[in-house]
């Protein structure tokens, strides 16, 4: 069996090649990028992320950042669907079934691969110890010398691991398993119309307190964990392969004094949530794409923004393949305009490593594609009173995504090649009550994006009298875009802020 797992990972053949592909979806990738002194941009690496997207009886979704290698994130791509999808979850199993197959299958996944390499780990063991200790390559024998270069091609033939994040839809459930340092969040609309968006777990690093616990718990100095951030090189406390930390730990200073293996691939497994009457998406992202868009703009609106920006996509595109890449690539243009604007964060974006966006739609309609995707830019949200009925006396406040290109243009919402924001491209959920701006979350708690109704009538309801000059008064709340607008800015909008953004009536 071993052997059959090796020539599969040697192949570019996958065991669920035959699996239909979920049609509900799309992904968008990027590959890794260091910015040079001239601007420009070089691959320091071949792509390592992973994902698949498959349904057999239920669905499955999974995004995986790998390290040292595309091996494990290949492989564990390929396994885990085959280890889900292949009649493994029945209509009849309860949560607790589920949750118990879902832990099991990255089990499995993790011993299988250590089982692909367990020749390779034996033959490197032995090569070690026939090299004399302590003795430069050009001093060896020509025999030690090919044994030293052999022992170079093993060690990259092992090394490597992956994070995961999974995301399963069985009897109209949703649960996330997670590994490591990937995100999910799901976005959904409320029965009062309100959004809501959940990042679903916490990162597995040492600044996650459960994390620094169960480590404590082994015998770990907590403290010297918190001080070095990484292990081995990775920020993840739990990750699937690396034969570094799960069998030569003892080895490695911070981890030497674990009582059992401190680095698991054991997912942490959400509670499922319903999603009978849910209208929304889901994203699962990976580690790069996360940390891109966060070096850029800050980790305190990233939750917001990733889902600004898929919302705006989804109101302009036909496809989810090309929403997601749009993602992505807007992503890769702000970490790129940052960087070159030299301003406050260009030092946290001199590089970002490969990126990956799964998106799943949840009884959400695409826009008919009539739209061109949306240019580079960060967005602001503003708020504009909004009713969809011109008898109407109700007022609601709706967020639009006002987007600020890096280098002058006429804003709108969504581009820069108009000059006039439209009505009727608020980023809302087709079918439900437009709201105001969504508020991410972590640990599972909710806030919900807040809508103003009343009496009195909204702007758009009423006609609306030009004062002498023949202008209308204004009626775009842009508090909310002011203070994002100028934390990053400084006191230049205070100067040029009312002359960069321009609404106007026709």
């Amino acid at each position: 069996m071993a052997s059959q797992r090796r020539q599969m990972m040697q192949s570019h053949q996958s065991w669920t090649d035959d699996l239909p592909l979920c049609q509900m979806c799309g992904v968008g990738t990027a590959p890794n990028c260091t910015y040079g002194p001239d601007g420009k941009d070089t691959q320091s690496h071949p792509n390592e992320d992973g994902h698949f997207r498959g349904e057999e009886g239920c669905f499955l979704y999974g995004v995986f950042n790998g390290f040292d290698g595309s091996r494990v994130s290949s492989f564990v791509s390929q396994c885990l669907t085959a280890e889900l999808l292949l009649g493994q979850l029945k209509s009849t199993h309860t949560d607790s079934d589920v949750r118990r197959i879902l832990s099991q299958a990255f089990d499995v996944v993790e011993k299988s691969y250590f089982e692909t390499i367990g020749d390779a780990l034996a033959e490197k063991a032995t090569i070690i110890s026939q090299l004399p200790e302590g003795v430069s390559f050009h001093q060896l024998s020509p025999q030690s010398q090919k044994l030293s270069e052999r022992l170079k091609d093993l060690e990259q033939e092992v090394s490597g691991g992956a994070t995961a994040v999974v995301a399963l839809i069985h009897n109209n459930k949703l649960y996330i398993a997670n590994v490591g340092t990937n995100r999910a969040l799901l976005c959904k609309s409320t029965s009062d119309g309100q959004n809501q968006v959940i990042q679903i777990g916490r990162p597995h690093t040492t600044e996650n307190e459960d994390e620094l616990q169960r480590l404590a718990g082994l015998g770990l100095d907590v403290s010297g964990l918190r001080q070095a951030a990484l292990i081995a090189g990775q920020s993840s406390t739990r990750r699937i392969g690396d034969y570094r930390v799960k069998y030569n730990y003892t080895d490695i200073d911070l981890l030497s004094a674990a009582k059992n293996k401190p680095i698991i691939a054991e997912p942490e497994i959400q509670a499922s949530q319903s999603l009978e009457g849910v209208t929304g998406f889901l994203l699962l992202m990976s580690e790069g794409l996360i940390k891109a868009l966060e070096s850029a703009h800050g980790p305190e609106q990233a939750n917001q923004e990733m889902v600004a920006m898929v919302a705006a996509e989804l109101a302009q595109q036909g496809s989810l393949e090309a929403v997601a890449q749009s993602v992505v690539e807007r992503v890769k243009r702000l970490h790129h305009d940052v960087y070159a604007s030299g301003r406050q964060r260009a030092s946290h974006c001199s590089r970002h490593e490969d990126m990956t966006l799964l998106i799943r739609t949840l009884n959400y309609t695409l826009a008919d594609g009539a739209l061109t995707p949306t240019q580079g830019g960060r967005i602001y949200p503003v708020s504009v009173p909004y009713s969809n009925c011109p008898s109407s006396t109700s007022k609601t406040s709706v967020t639009l995504s006002l987007v600020m290109p890096s280098q002058g243009g006429t804003l709108t919402n969504g581009t820069n090649t108009a000059s006039t924001l439209e009505e009727g491209t608020p980023t809302h959920t087709p079918g439900q009550s437009p709201t105001t701006t969504l508020h991410s979350t972590n640990n599972q708690t909710t806030q919900s994006s807040s809508s103003s109704s009343g009496d009195g009538g909204s702007l758009f309801s009423q006609a609306v009298q030009p004062d002498e000059t023949g202008r209308v008064p204004p009626y775009v709340d842009f508090t909310q875009f002011y203070r994002l607008w100028g934390s990053d800015h400084g006191d230049f909008l205070g100067t040029q802020g009312l002359s960069l953004v321009t609404v106007a009536l026709r």
